[in-house]
């Protein structure tokens, strides 16, 4: 492949992701807005690249065909099921000897699309861990990289040097570390680690109906919500997408709530500091595993 610099990319897909994607493209791996192109169904979203001086030229997805023709690299920045679809219709158009990647939040059904798609195109699966409580291209300024954590779930017939070709891109875009994982392991972690996280958030803010009561804030509630901000659309079909694996990390924070809810009842307050004082540790734990 040749250097970054030297490569047309294209991002399919600019909300919030491919939006940020394409900016760290472009400032911190060094793709000109001439090498730099964009698909997306919405036109407005397509000319506030343009205006932005951010892409050299952009398509509606129907017209995909052209772009796909003329890229050395393509980041698929959609839904897991959009991926698919996309990588169904447009098959035949991808360059062939390129690198395509996708951003999906799950990647079971992707890796199972990659490993039958064109052998002459190389599809790495990868997940960003990185985001905004904002969606779409107007907040893509919000999506930070630096210091963030990626994930590749690369597939059998993937070639190293193609990995580590991508990884160097990642690494250039501001990510510190990069995980390589199977795509189950991936769903079973994800699982826990984000969309739990989410429907926690969901599920304390549909507790409540008392929509001033931020002014009783003092933190803690505003770390914790943040993330109910969602994508509904988005984070349906994860969480739909990922169920068995979801479900499971539901069952065991449910398990963790009951026994505190049950120290909290019955007033047992030496079992409930011991409790929460292994919580403090493993927390701890984690932190130093950064």
């Amino acid at each position: 492949m040749l250097p970054i610099e030297e490569c047309t990319v294209g991002i399919v897909g600019l909300g919030l992701m491919g939006g940020a994607i394409a900016k760290a493209l472009k400032k911190n791996c060094g793709v000109a807005k001439e090498r730099l192109f964009a698909c997306d169904e919405n036109s407005e979203t397509l000319n506030a690249a343009r205006q932005a001086d951010l892409i050299g030229h952009g398509w509606d997805t129907s017209n995909a065909a052209e772009m796909l023709s003329k890229c050395d690299i393509v980041f698929l920045c959609v839904n897991p099921s959009s991926v698919i679809i996309f990588l169904e219709k447009w098959a035949s158009f991808f360059k062939s000897g390129g690198i395509v990647t996708d951003i999906a939040g799950t990647k079971g059904s992707i890796a199972a699309a990659a490993e039958k798609f064109r052998d002459d195109v190389e599809f790495i699966p990868g997940h960003p861990m990185a985001g905004a409580e904002k969606s779409g291209f107007a907040n893509s300024d919000l999506c930070n990289f630096n210091g963030k954590n990626y994930i590749l779930t690369p597939i059998a017939r993937n070639k190293q040097e193609n990995i580590e070709y991508l990884k160097n891109i990642i690494y250039r875009m501001g990510f510190s570390r990069i995980s390589e994982v199977t795509p189950d392991e991936h769903d079973q972690k994800i699982a826990f680690t984000s969309q739990l996280c989410h429907v926690i958030a969901a599920a304390l803010i549909d507790c409540e109906s008392d929509t001033q009561i931020t002014r009783f804030g003092g933190g803690s509630f505003e770390d914790l919500t943040r993330i109910a901000m969602l994508n509904a659309p988005m984070w349906t079909e994860l969480f739909i997408e990922n169920r068995s694996a979801l479900l499971k990390r539901i069952d065991q924070f449910e398990e963790s709530l009951e026994a505190l809810k049950s120290l909290i009842s019955n007033t047992k307050a030496c079992e409930l500091e011991k409790r929460l004082t292994l919580v403090r540790e493993r927390r701890a734990e984690m932190s130093q595993s950064k």
